[in-house]
């Protein structure tokens, strides 16, 4: 029996490469990079106010395509190519020919489809850390901060606990699709960047309504849906697991919406679009790193615990504790990826399924990966134990280098250029920082032609804001 003309191998389809694989792996990193342009380009320019909606997008916009020059320059091969020394991989280019069509490090397909894949996620990673600096940060600052943390930060989580050589991959640390190198270390180091660059303008803190949006929930759409292509693409293979993990991440999703609406409703006396979006953010967040190996009920339990822990956090905790207060994070990053993120992390410790494990890992000493509670359940308290340390330490690791990481990078980018806008474009916003406005009239462009000579980056002193800011649904949308 011979095989159809389409699928006998030659030079362009050589003879490890699955067709399959290659076509589900590039759409997945297709849609994972629609999560950012236009997902959260849309979802930040909508969710600000309306003198920020241009730069809060481009943060988005530039941050995307600085990552993925970084990536195939340099970024990959320090995440994923050889090892350097246990948390980190020698730098190299990944634009050669022979290097990019040869098989990849895992899967069936070539390494110019990992390269693509793993470029969107850290591209994500770097915009939602913008998410905690709208409204004030020196967009000059911004382009210096990008390839920056990708450089020392972004590179060191991905080699560390996704690389086959990374130290706590080889430790066994349970990270699907990106709880921990991407939302734990987008929520810390987002948090962290906002402390370095203090607060936006007063008035602002006060006040900072959407200014669309009916449109931020078409932005948060395209997040939401891309998911599947977030999580689906963990396997980097067509899958039994690739179909558990889409469909968990819509199940959690769905349930933390449910909860976290229902705490508003309750707590405030009516939901809000907002709190919606949010909730779905948790949701996803948090099965991120279980996904494909938890069962269908875990994932349901993991959405309620997403839709009230961090909602309780934000809402209620964040008033009552001064340091929470005192950092201005616009898109309440913290709330949402660092918090969620551990969150996730833990119940992954404590849900992992070792058949699923098993069938995602695909290695030998597969036994290594069981959830605490069913290393309970069959006898091997002793594993889940350990496994549920290992997810905790984890934790601990990334929460503690990104801090650090990004404090360095923050006082190293401020002695260049200054962290934050000058007390005049606070004021103004996109008319001085962009000499545009998202919503201008045809008979208001000229009034911003002169606006783009504007020396708007001079250095000027200015202090934290010291007074507790009540965060309330309110004041956030």
């Amino acid at each position: 029996m011979e095989f159809p003309p389409n699928l006998l191998p030659d030079e362009a389809s050589p003879e490890w490469l699955n067709k399959g694989d290659n076509a589900w792996q590039l759409m997945a990193a297709t849609v994972v990079g629609l999560q950012s342009i236009p997902g959260l380009v849309i979802l930040y320019g909508s969710l600000v106010k309306k003198t920020w909606a241009v730069n809060s997008a481009f943060m988005a916009f530039y941050a995307f395509a600085a990552v993925l020059l970084c990536w195939v320059g340099w970024g990959f091969r320090m995440s994923f190519g050889e090892k350097m020394v246990f948390f980190l991989g020698k730098p190299g280019v990944a634009l050669d020919q022979e290097f990019l069509l040869g098989k990849a490090f895992l899967g069936l397909f070539p390494t110019a489809t990992m390269v693509f894949f793993q470029g969107v996620f850290a591209g994500i990673t770097l915009i939602l850390i913008a998410g905690a600096l709208l409204g004030r940060m020196n967009i000059r600052a911004w382009m210096l901060f990008v390839p920056l943390w990708l450089t020392c930060s972004y590179t060191v989580t991905a080699f560390s606990i996704w690389c086959p050589e990374g130290w706590l991959a080889k430790l066994g640390v349970i990270d699907f699709s990106g709880g921990y190198v991407i939302h734990l270390s987008a929520g810390v180091a987002g948090y962290t960047a906002a402390y370095w660059v203090g607060p936006r303008y007063e008035k602002e803190r006060e006040r900072f309504p959407s200014n669309n949006m009916i449109v931020g929930l078409a932005g948060a759409g395209l997040l939401w849906m891309g998911w599947s292509g977030f999580n689906g693409g963990g396997p980097f293979v067509v899958s039994t697991v690739a179909s558990l993990a889409v469909l968990n991440t819509h199940v959690c999703a769905a349930a933390s919406i449910m909860v976290w609406v229902l705490l508003d409703t309750f707590y405030f006396g009516k939901p809000t679009v907002f709190g919606a979006i949010q909730g779905m953010i948790t949701g996803l967040v948090c099965i991120t790193p279980a996904a494909g190996v938890v069962q269908g009920w875990a994932a349901i339990l993991m959405g309620l615990i997403s839709g009230s822990v961090p909602w309780y956090t934000m809402m209620i905790l964040h008033n009552k504790v001064p340091f929470l207060n005192q950092i201005d994070d616009p898109m309440a990053v913290f709330h949402t990826h660092a918090v969620a993120g551990a969150l996730g992390g833990i119940l992954t410790g404590l849900f992992a399924v070792p058949k699923l494990c098993r069938l995602f890992y695909m290695v030998p000493d597969w036994e290594k990966y069981i959830g605490l509670a069913y290393g309970l359940q069959n006898g091997a308290t002793g594993a889940g134990l350990r496994q549920m340390g290992i997810q905790v330490g984890a934790i601990v690791f990334v929460i503690l280098f990104n801090f650090v990481t990004t404090s360095l990078i923050c006082l190293l980018v401020g002695a260049i250029v200054p962290l934050r806008l000058h007390t005049d474009a606070l004021q103004m916003g996109d008319k001085v920082v962009h000499g545009e406005e998202a919503f201008a009239l045809n008979a208001d462009s000229a009034k911003f032609e002169s606006l783009n000579n504007n020396k708007i980056y001079d250095t000027q002193e200015f202090s934290f804001v010291r007074e507790p800011r009540a965060l309330t649904q309110l004041q956030m949308v």
